[in-house]
């Protein structure tokens, strides 16, 4: 799975559009394999991240669970960890 592409279901406060499309985006740069599409498929590039949008939006507002939502603050600093685990300090 692609690294960029975040979990955004059970967060309080909830995921924004903002970070759904986000996600979408790097969603079809990842199938595609284009950063950035050429002048061609720029259509159906931008096309599918609307509908890849959509269909995150009813995805996440039709999920239902009793776990408590996640806190974004100790998500971020657990993949801070994670990383600093894997890869070492920061220089």
């Amino acid at each position: 799975m692609c690294r960029n592409i975040k979990t955004l279901f059970n967060f309080d406060p909830p995921a924004t559009q903002e970070e759904i499309e986000a996600a979408s985006i790097q969603f079809v740069r990842k199938l595609t394999g284009f950063n950035q599409p050429s002048q061609v498929n720029e259509e159906a590039f931008r096309l599918a991240i609307q509908e890849i949008t959509a269909a995150s939006e009813k995805l996440l507002s039709s999920l239902i669970t009793n776990a408590e939502p996640r806190n974004r603050e100790v998500e971020a600093q657990k993949a801070r960890d994670r990383n600093e685990k894997r890869f070492g300090p920061r220089a």
